[in-house]
């Protein structure tokens, strides 16, 4: 018999894996529940090896995604590995920093370098903070974006500079206008080259005259400023990575990374613009993740154990308050339906989907990213998706969706399913959902609208699944749904 403290536990690590995953199911779920909480924490930590990611076949394919030269095939090619990957916290925080550090292919009209940005998330982002962000500053897609390859000895350009501090780091009122141009003076001549003719300088982001290309960091000693300089109360004759060094050590940056951890796995917070001027949903635990950041040597992981082993982020207060964001839905969708086949083109329509929604992967609509919350949902998106859950759940022949269905079938009790054994059935299938007494309810009124479902005959049992498939799609359609 299920206990009452076997299904709080259930209920716990199913919520871990909302947030630290893309969710888990079925035979998953319970062997992490059988493993225990913190054994599961370990292992979503320490799982950062890399995926064998069957390139030849993908090519093979999809030839498209051998140069990655356009978007499409760049997203669709993202869509595998997160609906695929053995490492989904990894995965997960290379969603996080594309959402932080959000740069834009739309720019920079050449995909492959959002890619290699994307690959640098993967293997970087969950190491030492300013490990990360001097990648960061030295990263391609994002010099351009933020035109730093125009930042010259004497003539500063100041876009880089400001939003490494402003959106990057620290925050707005955590630094001076005057710092803004010494930390550009610093970055002068971070510039960018084409890697087959490393001797010509690429000063913009044309197909001419070599055509697209992936491009290489460089540093033109010549172009950079090499005088004395004054960051935050420090003076030293500063390069990039002595800014970067100066930045970690401050108390605002800590509190930056931890209210941008505490809104993506925790709870949706306000739009990051308005952080100078609100105070966090909870201030302790700010201020917990910021200490575990100093104590750790600005190391990521140990900010992401501390969240995830903390009591506020266990607290029943804080399930099911995050919206979940278009990539979320999809790639947990598709990783409950049993994953993605190297030949398939949904990768493709997958992308398409969480564009539809309000989520185009690799082109964020501005340097501040995608705000989240409440801005992911309105009529339109909504409609997206549940006609993507409906999708999904129609197409019973899915390995994933047909294990769902199995697993719900047996829950009857001596071969009859009640209408309320449905709905309680689906909605702990479907993740130990916590709905509301009048979405319960409203599940209820529909499943009793049809008799019992029984199993005692070919014809039964298909008529059977295809009503425990209609109830899965109305459970996707709810406001609980959406939320992780």
């Amino acid at each position: 018999m299920t206990t009452l403290a076997s299904k709080q536990n259930t209920s716990l690590i199913a919520h871990l894996l909302r947030r630290a995953s893309f969710g888990a199911y079925g035979e998953d779920l319970e062997r992490y529940v059988c493993q225990g909480y913190e054994a599961t924490v370990d292992e979503l930590l320490n799982s950062l090896g890399n995926d064998n990611i069957p390139y030849d076949l993908i090519r093979r394919y999809h030839v498209e995604q051998s140069t990655l030269r356009n978007q499409t095939s760049a997203r669709a090619l993202w869509i595998y590995r997160m609906a695929t990957t053995r490492y989904p916290l990894k995965e997960k925080m290379t969603l996080f920093w594309h959402r932080v550090f959000a740069t834009s292919a739309a720019k920079l009209i050449n995909a492959r370098p959002m890619v290699n940005q994307i690959d640098m998330f993967r293997e970087h982002g969950m190491g030492r903070f300013n490990n990360l962000l001097i990648h960061l500053s030295k990263n391609p897609a994002m010099l351009m974006w933020l035109d730093n390859q125009d930042n010259h000895k004497n003539a500063i350009n100041e876009n880089y500079a400001r939003e490494i501090l402003e959106l990057f780091s620290m925050g707005v009122g955590n630094y001076t206008e005057t710092d803004i141009k010494e930390c550009a003076r610093a970055f002068t001549g971070w510039t960018v080259v084409n890697p087959a003719y490393m001797s010509i300088k690429m000063r913009n982001n044309t197909a001419r005259p070599y055509g697209y290309m992936s491009w290489q960091f460089n540093i033109d000693e010549k172009d950079h400023d090499d005088g004395v300089k004054t960051f935050l109360g420090e003076t030293g004759n500063f390069n990039g990575e002595d800014i970067v060094e100066i930045i970690c050590k401050q108390d605002a940056t800590p509190r930056f990374i931890a209210r941008h951890l505490y809104h993506f796995f925790v709870a949706d917070e306000v739009p990051v613009p308005q952080w100078p001027y609100t105070k966090p949903r909870n201030p302790d635990a700010i201020e917990e993740l910021a200490r575990s950041y100093r104590d750790s040597s600005y190391d990521i992981s140990a900010m992401l154990r501390v969240l995830f082993n903390s009591d506020f982020f266990k607290s029943d207060e804080v399930r099911f308050t995050r919206i979940k964001s278009p990539a979320e839905l999809v790639i947990g969708m598709l990783r409950m339906a049993g994953g993605l086949k190297v030949a398939s083109y949904e990768t493709y329509e997958s992308a398409d989907v969480c564009s539809f929604m309000g989520q185009e992967l690799l082109s964020p609509p501005s340097v501040e990213g995608w705000q989240g919350g409440d801005e992911w949902i309105n009529t339109g998106t909504y409609a997206e998706r549940v006609n993507f859950a409906s999708k999904m759940f129609d197409d019973t022949d899915r390995p994933g969706i047909r294990s769902l269905i199995d697993r719900i079938k047996a829950a009857a009790i001596s071969g009859v399913l009640t209408p309320r054994q449905l709905v309680d059935a689906c909605l702990e299938t479907l993740g130990h959902i916590a709905a509301s007494d009048n979405t319960r309810n409203g599940l209820l009124a529909r499943a009793e609208t049809e008799t019992d479902l029984n199993f005692d005959t070919e014809e039964a049992i298909t008529e059977s699944e295809k009503k425990i498939a209609t109830m899965l799609q109305l459970v996707a359609s709810t406001q609980e749904f959406q939320l992780a």
